[in-house]
């Protein structure tokens, strides 16, 4: 190598000073003697290359103390850069540069101006530059025509030359070296959004060597993930997003799966979006969460279980806030979705997905409501509660003689492992709770215990036993009060909500009384007598910002499950009064 670089010390200066001579005159003898050299200046570069590559970057800085200035004028210079294989090669040097884990402000400098040239080398041929003119003219080539054809041959070369590598697989002689594949992802870091990088960009990404840690920096993977989320644009106070890059599926999940990272920003970019602070309507949800690819993702169950345990994190952060409940329920139907279109149930157990979960449990939960028929519902939902039960209850069983705690105000959750996991997988499937209520509202009906365990679980999992029996009872009153009143030859909107007020002196928790007015809403909008009285009974509902925005919760994921089901005239009556009441929100 000492005699490489000693040989390469003496073109050194000659070429730093024909470079000089080049970029201080653009006259067409200047041009023609540019071309005269490009052979030799070629051949230049490429023995730099091959003595650098041995060599870190701070060796390089000092046997070469003026590279850097070699290099950029170089760069500058469109006649040089006309030549692929010339671009090649000073791309390589620059990379050499680079210093792989910068630990001083001055190399973190460097790396930056580095980035800048290979920004300047491979898009400045996006451009009708005249100074090229001469070379491509010899050619029989337009400017315009020529240049973009040259960046993109370049990148097709590399494409092939990754895919021939992967293919090569333990071969290590044809096989690109782990050095060489770090330093190209550096330098695509500042060029993944431009469209000509795409199928590069897409290559690294599919690529897999032998070797035990990932041979492609991080930089390029988070500027990937960064390209592909929706970017910040329009009123800096609200976060609408356009995206910058497209890329197959296939290739995002490969992005997730060698960057942790990047999944998790994916989610976090997710949740600002579904939880901003403009109210988002569960259409609107379903399709931002499935243009952001997660749910696909997720069928794999590694992906799952950490979108899972954000989900968890967000609903014992909120006290289960009911747009984080309905986001979740969202996203489990689109993963189900997902799973039935890629048909991946045979390749992964449920067992997989929900670990801490009886699989008959999770068997039942993962059936579509909506496909069971209407005269065989009620079974799948006894059983389901029946299992919920005893693995809520067996094991609470020790603390079975203690007191109920005080009410609280609002739903605390508190993460035991028992009954919270129980309540944590029930309420990713949110339409067992609306069949529930569907079945306690039958006239015919007596309500089943079962399943008023089930509606006093989904909305106070952190009660004890005695608590949640106390909460049946109310329930069940209520129940058979409102029953009543649908018998009755006239219904109106005040007789309902006197029956709806708790007949004991004591005032309901706020989370019972949530579920009260789940059962009057429901009733207003699934019975023919409550449609007729509707309008007049949420406006008496509606009376504070804080009841008028549950209230049009519920009215929006029951307008989303009806149009679902395409069912009317409940769906007409959910619309106008979300309508009414949106602009009070």
């Amino acid at each position: 190598m000492a005699q490489g670089s000693a040989h390469l010390a003496s073109d050194y200066q000659f070429w730093l000073q024909k470079l000089s001579v080049w970029e201080q005159a653009s006259s067409k003898e200047t041009q023609q003697d540019t071309c005269l050299h490009l052979s030799r200046f070629q051949e230049f570069l490429k023995q730099m290359y091959e003595i650098l590559k041995e060599m870190d970057s701070n060796a390089i800085l000092e046997r070469f103390p003026t590279i850097g200035q070699l290099l950029a004028k170089t760069c500058w210079n469109p006649l040089i850069l006309a030549y692929d294989e010339s671009q090649k090669f000073l791309i390589w040097c620059l990379c050499c540069l680079m210093n792989k884990e910068p630990r001083t402000s001055g190399e973190s400098e460097l790396n930056s101006w580095i980035r800048g040239l290979l920004f300047h080398v491979l898009s400045t041929f996006r451009f009708n530059m005249k100074e090229v003119g001469l070379f491509p003219e010899s050619l029989g080539y337009e400017p315009v025509d020529y240049c973009p054809r040259l960046l993109k041959h370049m990148v097709s070369s590399l494409v092939s030359e990754l895919r021939d590598s992967h293919l090569n697989g333990v071969n290590t002689q044809s096989r690109m070296a782990p050095e060489r594949m770090m330093s190209l992802s550096q330098v695509c870091v500042p060029l993944v959004t431009l469209p000509d990088f795409e199928p590069l960009v897409e290559a690294l990404l599919t690529y897999h060597g032998c070797e035990p840690q990932d041979v492609l920096s991080p930089e390029f993977f988070e500027a990937v993930n960064e390209a592909f989320l929706l970017e910040k644009c329009g009123n800096m106070l609200l976060l609408f997003y356009r995206k910058k890059i497209i890329l197959p599926v296939s290739s995002v999940i490969n992005l997730w799966f060698r960057h942790l990272p990047s999944l998790e920003k994916a989610m976090l970019h997710l949740f600002e979006k579904l939880f901003s602070s403009q109210k988002c309507c569960l259409r609107e949800m379903e399709c931002c969460i499935k243009e952001s690819l997660l749910p696909q993702a997720a069928c794999h169950p590694s992906f799952f279980r950490i979108v899972d345990e954000m989900f968890r994190f967000v609903l014992l952060e909120t006290d289960g806030a009911p747009e984080v409940l309905a986001a979740l329920q969202v996203f489990t139907s689109c993963l189900v979705e997902a799973l039935e279109k890629e048909n991946k149930q045979m390749k992964f157990s449920l067992k997989t997905y929900f670990p801490y979960a009886a699989p008959a449990l999770t068997a039942l939960l993962s059936q579509r409501p909506e496909a069971i028929p209407q005269r065989n519902r009620l079974q799948p939902l006894l059983h389901i509660s029946q299992l919920l039960r005893e693995a809520v209850e067996d094991h609470t069983h020790g603390d079975s003689g203690m007191m109920d705690p005080p009410p609280r105000e609002g739903l605390k959750l508190r993460p035991q492992q028992g009954p919270f996991e129980s309540w944590f997988l029930f309420v990713h499937f949110g339409g067992w709770v609306d069949l529930a209520v569907e079945q306690l509202l039958r006239k015919e009906a007596e309500p089943p215990e079962g399943l008023l365990w089930l509606l006093a679980f989904y909305y106070s999992p952190q009660d004890g036993s005695q608590r949640r029996v106390q909460t049946m009872v109310e329930l069940k009153l209520l129940l058979n009060r409102l029953l009543m009143m649908l018998q009755s030859d006239s219904l109106s909107a005040m007789d309902l909500q006197k029956a709806a007020e708790s007949p004991s002196a004591d005032p309901r928790p706020p989370v019972c009384g949530q579920l009260v007015r789940r059962l009057l809403l429901s009733l207003l909008l699934w019975t023919p007598e409550g449609l007729a009285v509707a309008w007049e009974a949420v406006t008496h509902m509606a009376h504070t910002d804080a009841l008028t925005h549950e209230i049009t919760g519920f009215l929006d994921q029951t307008l989303y499950r009806l149009n679902h089901l395409c069912i009317e005239p409940s769906r007409k009556l959910a619309r106008e009064l979300l309508q009414e009441l949106c602009p009070q929100v």
